[in-house]
């Protein structure tokens, strides 16, 4: 019985090895019918690209149908660097993996995943960034959440928060500091003004933050160290005086100023040097000084200059409004108070009409 099992297992085992080889047989017989069909449409395929070269109106090199066929071919046929003669393979090659990477960017577009947020969301948190960049992106969250926006993730918000090139100053800006003292800060500085016989005449203000007065003002011919300390003198009649003065580096100064404000208990803070920007609201003054009235005149000698100056300083305090101090004017004028429809509007001229103040009066 043993016997007869064995038989029967080799007679399987020969059987089995017989089709084995019938199967790589015909396998071997059909592939080398596909190589030769596989070659003959690349060569077909090339040959056509060549004839449409010829073509005057034939902009295109290779269609999108071509490259998707040479795609194939390179991924099912091993001898298809072979036969490239109208590119090079590694051309191919750049094909296929714009396929894989476009396949991949379609897949990632899907409804899976993390949903994204809105184009207004992300603007909302570059600006909610921008202006408190003390803030991180849990605190940012915390916002919006408190906005009525959907509670997001800390990455989500990181990722669209600016980055910044710069570390940022723990402190803030050199802008949030001047707001933050404006109170119990002063700034001063030095004007030139020319006259018509092309002499230059200093203009010296002394100009209050909070309110934007001009606490302040002379003109000289020569602006020495003792007539600059007398007129901070002046700037600060009984002890009313500042905590913190700016001023740049100016060399009509010297250490002479310093000591001076050392005693009275000024703190002096120094711009950095060609840097007009950190003493703003003074060289605001005299840009507007010089928009609305130098440019416009020609000053003759120290007493005419000195009287324009007085006649401006008054309606730059009690008339003109300030876009810094939301449309009021640094000393409000004592008006009567009038309802809407009620009196006559008057335009009072000022420096000679060109600016005027307007008013109105009861009928």
């Amino acid at each position: 019985m043993i016997g007869i099992l064995a038989l029967f297992m080799k007679a399987l085992e020969c059987v089995w090895g017989l089709g084995r080889y019938a199967w790589i047989f015909l396998w071997s017989c059909f592939r080398s019918r596909s190589s030769a069909a596989a070659k003959i449409v690349a060569l077909e395929s090339q040959l056509d690209v060549f004839l449409r070269r010829s073509e005057p109106k034939r902009v295109g090199r290779f269609s999108d149908a071509f490259r998707f066929l040479w795609i194939l071919l390179s991924k099912w046929w091993e001898g298809w660097e072979q036969v490239c003669h109208a590119m090079k393979p590694r051309t191919v090659v750049g094909w296929q993996r714009k396929v894989f990477a476009l396949f991949w960017r379609r897949i990632s577009r899907s409804e899976a995943g993390r949903k994204g947020i809105s184009l207004e969301l992300r603007k909302l948190i570059r600006r909610i960034s921008r202006e408190n960049p003390l803030w991180g992106a849990k605190k940012i969250r915390d916002v919006l959440v408190d906005l009525g926006f959907e509670r997001l993730d800390i990455s989500t918000v990181r990722k669209y928060m600016p980055r910044r090139r710069h570390p940022q100053n723990p402190s803030g800006s050199w802008l949030s500091f001047l707001r933050n003292h404006m109170k119990v800060s002063w700034a001063m500085d030095f004007c030139v003004v020319r006259t018509i016989g092309f002499r230059a005449l200093y203009v010296f203000v002394v100009l209050e933050h909070g309110r934007r007065r001009i606490r302040h003002w002379a003109v000289t011919q020569c602006p020495s160290l003792d007539w600059i300390i007398q007129q901070l003198r002046e700037a600060t009649p009984f002890g009313e005086r500042p905590r913190y003065l700016h001023r740049d580096n100016d060399g009509l100064y010297g250490k002479r100023v310093s000591m001076f404000l050392k005693d009275t208990g000024i703190q002096e803070v120094k711009s950095a040097y060609r840097s007009p920007w950190q003493n703003p609201f003074v060289e605001r003054f005299f840009g507007s000084l010089r928009r609305e009235l130098l440019d416009h005149v020609l000053i003759f000698h120290e007493q005419h200059l000195r009287s324009l100056i007085g006649e401006y300083v008054v309606w730059y305090e009690q008339s003109r409004p300030h876009q810094g101090l939301g449309g009021v004017c640094p000393v409000p004028g004592k008006r009567e108070k009038l309802g809407q429809g009620e009196g006559k509007i008057v335009s009072i001229p000022v420096l000679g009409g060109l600016h005027h103040r307007y008013e109105r009066i009861a009928a």
